[in-house]
């Protein structure tokens, strides 16, 4: 999610100067780094993690893929390179997603609570509706943005970033296969012609179809109040639907198996699938009460992530949950874009809402147009069986994730910018000392690093912790260290982690580099190398193994929410606005090894005495 190049907060202009595509063709390829630099940079990184005879053992390794296959591997990397604008991302779209078995639902989906409990729409009874037509109406002026061009280009100063993201948003879904899963979007600009512009509304396990235009307009919120008053009575003192969607949480190749036999007994059950896959976007109308704050969001952060499974689609691009108490939540399917696409139109309408202090002022005429159309699926006893089944999976997994979400408010940007310091990595470096202090060793750790300055890019791996850091918080937990000592070892790491930053969102980070290397070997059948198996490569974090999976959601009001990455691990998202940070922290309960409210607790503890040591030095 790291949003460091750009601050995204004048995203809509009135009269935007540029078409939000423009660029797109004019972007350059993402480039392939120099074999030499990334086995450099890759020993670099696993030096925190060995001893001195691991390391050797790991550096002959190194030396001999360098020397031998990595050298033919890495030709061939170049030569796909030379055919494709972007060599990684079909390869990181199956590796990373597409091809992954495991459940989507708690394990790649990201989600967030709704901001608007900060400054206008704090948990009130009895307007779940009304506020979820208001949110709707500039949901669906968002997409219109979208479809006429009228959101301006993200830029990082004056370099243009790729926005292919933001054609995924809405009418796009995650359908399952059995071997490899599929993303179908049919999303178009006006330009390119007709887009789908219907909305499916989930309500206690049964779903409901309604146009979002009605003679080329756009419904106002009185008229959408009235489709979402109409779902809501159809479902009062009814017996629940059958919670088909829970079927979207099942482990992929279930789920597709699942999905064949329900096409197979009805061919109209195909139409209902067609009908929700297509659709701008879900909105679930949840009856859940999370009572959040805007000090503790933990309630709503918990629920978006682990809430009913039978009114959320899980491969759905993007489902807005309202919940029963007024307050709001998202839960997107990660493999179709970053999490900043989210962030960016969710700041959008925070800003909208804000704006006009979430009241509609405009016309309450409802015109005359079709009510709500219920999508009722055939089922049978098989069909019951397999939701029974995705269901108690899913309630056994939520049952294990422990989510903290909470606002940091003792100071923010301002302060850190104050002492010339970049927010970001001051973060960073707070949460290595807070895992150091908790766990007595470094987490390896992966930071979402931003490639969109080249063709379709989307991310990087940043590897905070590096021997710099190591050092720096060892000189930190020191009893007789002195403040100079510890203030020499804080700007060391800064430097590193602000260099190593940079070079990933400029293309050259080893991660991928490495993965590419890894796939060409696969795909030609080749021998794996010996790089791959050896112990520090799982160690450090490769091949998805990284304790602490960490990303930053901006500097906006929005949050993000996320699980960890590996079952001793944990899940750290956290934005950072001028006067408060706030950080959403997860792990796995049955893990005896973490706990997340701990960690959270050990951050303050951190930001505030780097606050203080930063502010004694005045660096």
């Amino acid at each position: 999610m790291d949003n460091r190049q750009s601050d995204m907060t004048n995203q809509v202009s009135e009269f935007p100067t540029e078409r939000t595509f423009r660029y797109q063709h004019s972007l350059p390829p993402l480039p392939v780094p120099s074999l030499e630099g990334s086995l450099a940079n890759y020993l670099d990184a696993v030096r925190p993690f060995a001893t001195e005879e691991e390391y050797q053992v790991t550096a002959a390794v190194v030396k001999r893929f360098g020397e031998g296959i990595g050298k033919d591997l890495h030709q061939k990397l170049l030569q796909r390179a030379r055919t494709r604008r972007n060599w990684l991302e079909e390869w990181w779209l199956n590796a990373a997603y597409l091809e992954m078995r495991y459940p989507s639902q708690l394990n790649v989906n990201f989600g967030g609570p709704a901001p608007y409990l900060e400054h206008c729409w704090p948990p009130t009874e009895g307007v779940q509706l009304q506020r979820t037509s208001i949110s709707m109406w500039h949901t669906l002026q968002y997409w219109d943005l979208l479809r006429t061009e009228r959101l301006d280009p993200h830029k990082a100063g004056n370099v243009v970033l790729d926005m292919d993201q933001f054609r995924m948003l809405f009418c796009t879904c995650k359908v399952p296969g059995v071997t490899k899963d599929t993303i179908i979007n049919y999303f178009k600009t006006e330009s390119e012609g007709p887009c789908p512009s219907h909305v499916v509304v989930m309500c206690k396990g049964r779903f409901f179809s309604f146009d979002a235009v009605c003679d080329g307009h756009i419904l106002t919120p009185p008229e959408l109040l009235r489709q979402l008053t109409h779902v809501k009575q159809c479902c009062e003192g009814e017996p629940a639907g059958d919670g088909i969607a829970a079927l979207t949480s099942e482990e992929r190749t279930r789920w597709a198996k699942a999905r064949e036999y329900l096409i197979g007994i009805d061919p109209a059950n195909k139409t209902i699938l067609e009908t929700i896959q297509s659709s701008l976007f879900v909105v679930s109308l949840d009856d859940a009460k999370p009572y959040a704050t805007a000090e503790n969001y933990t309630p709503v952060s918990l629920e978006v992530l682990t809430g009913d499974p039978t009114i959320r689609w899980g491969d759905k691009s993007y489902n807005s949950i309202s919940f029963a108490n007024g307050t709001f939540g998202s839960n997107c399917d990660h493999a179709p874009f970053e999490g900043m696409v989210l962030v960016t139109h969710c700041y959008y309408v925070d800003q909208q809402l804000k704006a006009t202090d979430g009241k509609w002022k405009g016309s309450e005429t409802v015109r005359p147009m079709p009510l709500p159309e219920e999508l009722v699926f055939t089922v049978d006893d098989r069909v019951r069986s397999d939701v029974a089944h995705a269901k108690q999976q899913y309630f056994e997994t939520t049952q294990d994730l422990q989510v903290v979400c909470y606002a940091f408010t003792s100071f923010g940007k301002a302060a850190i910018k104050q002492r010339k310091l970049h927010p970001d990595t001051f973060i960073q470096l707070a949460l290595q000392l807070a895992y150091y202090r908790q766990h007595g060793r470094l987490g390896s750790c992966y930071e979402t690093a931003m490639t969109r300055r080249f063709y379709h890019g989307r991310t990087e791996t940043m590897r905070p912790c590096t021997l710099e850091a190591q050092n720096w918080c060892h000189t930190m937990l020191l009893p007789a260290a002195s403040a100079e000592a510890k203030r020499k070892a804080l700007l060391l790491a800064f430097n590193k982690h602000n260099k190593l930053m940079a070079e990933a969102q400029n293309g050259k980070g080893f991660d991928r580099h490495l993965l590419g290397l890894y796939l060409i070997a696969k795909e030609e059948g080749l021998p794996m190398s010996d790089l791959f198996t050896d112990p520090l490569y799982s160690k450090s974090g490769g091949g998805g193994n990284f304790t602490l999976s960490t990303s930053l959601a901006g500097y906006t009001t929005v949050h993000g929410v996320g699980a960890p990455m590996v079952h001793h691990g944990y899940g750290f998202f956290y934005c950072i606005s001028d006067d408060r940070i706030v950080a959403s922290c997860s792990a796995w309960k049955s893990s005896p090894e973490t706990d997340a409210e701990t960690l959270f607790q050990n951050l303050v503890t951190s930001l505030h005495e780097m606050l203080h040591l930063a502010t004694t030095a005045q660096l």
